[in-house]
């Protein structure tokens, strides 16, 4: 994709599933949260409004709520959907977190393996429980395709990150996922599972990119969770996963030879709500949309770029 902007001293540029990514003076990066969405590795033709000002706000906001345990990549955000912070050499994998045998996990425990990603589940789960301990499944960063699953010591001997720096991104990403819970919890929700990505300047590992968004992340209302585990009922969930279901019932998982079934303005409308209704039940405040004209998004940048420059 050809980037839609050139801001003084860019070096380079790239786009994402989800941002448009702008390197300047090869020490920060502009981060632009389009309204993309993606799903198995796929991005869907069509957007979904506001989904890039959720995602932003709420990344912008956990952030700061958990930069006491570990420093962040984050500087500013110029605009509801952009933000500009400090450039990391990032490691090549996702450092995912679980708390309650969902998704991925229980597909593939429900398939009959019980080892997911070096990791050996506990038998008798029924899905949606609890792990006795959140489980860290990490998966590869593609720069293109699916991620794939690895296992931690995979990871050490391919030396995909080195020992010493695995072990602070596994002690960070346990902190981070408790204080996310206890964030949850506030808001009268359970933090099911998410994922970390982090990188490096100098001998210092940053928290890079997103955090507890929905796209990054599964919840569930923690009213009734219990008696729904009790009678075998579906959870009540704010997360992406609405949209994986709704592909799968339609014969698509991003595999060769499928197709996107037909978005509708209905459909795009009920996940732009969707949305919605996670940043203000995660948040507590109410969301408020603002469009925002590729002149007004450029100008609002620039200024906080020529601010940053001038240190």
């Amino acid at each position: 994709m050809k980037a839609a902007f050139q801001f003084p001293q860019q070096t380079s540029f790239y786009s994402g599933k989800v941002r448009d990514v702008y390197s300047i003076a090869d020490q920060w990066l502009v981060m632009i949260a389009s309204n993309r969405i993606s799903a198995f590795d796929v991005i869907l033709p069509k957007p979904i409004p506001f989904k890039g000002q959720v995602l932003n706000q709420i990344a912008a906001y956990m952030l700061q709520q958990t930069s006491d345990i570990c420093p962040n990549w984050l500087l500013s955000t110029p605009t509801g959907n952009s933000s500009i912070g400090k450039r990391c050499e990032p490691f090549k994998v996702e450092m995912v977190i679980r708390g309650n045998l969902t998704g991925h996990a229980w597909r593939t425990y429900s398939s009959g393996n019980k080892i997911l990603c070096g990791v050996t589940m506990p038998d008798g789960m029924k899905e949606n429980d609890y792990f006795p301990t959140p489980i860290i499944t990490p998966s590869t960063k593609a720069s293109a395709g699916h991620d794939e699953d690895i296992s931690k010591e995979e990871i050490i001997r391919q030396n995909i990150v080195a020992a010493a720096d695995y072990a602070v991104i596994e002690n960070y990403t346990r902190q981070l996922f408790e204080r996310g819970k206890e964030l949850a919890a506030q808001r009268g929700l359970i933090l099911v599972d998410t994922k970390y990505e982090f990188g490096k300047i100098g001998d210092t590992i940053y928290l890079m990119d997103e955090i507890h968004t929905p796209d990054s992340s599964r919840y569930f209302y923690a009213d009734g969770f219990e008696a729904r585990q009790a009678s075998g009922e579906k959870q009540q969930q704010l997360s992406k996963e609405f949209v994986r279901e709704w592909l799968i019932a339609n014969n698509f998982m991003g595999k060769a030879g499928q197709t996107v079934p037909e978005m509708t303005e209905e459909w795009i409308a009920t996940i732009s709500n969707r949305y919605i209704e996670l940043y203000e039940k995660v948040i507590g405040k109410k969301f408020v949309p603002v469009e925002y004209s590729e002149e007004e998004l450029y100008k609002s940048i620039v200024a906080e770029l020529s601010r940053l420059l001038s240190y």
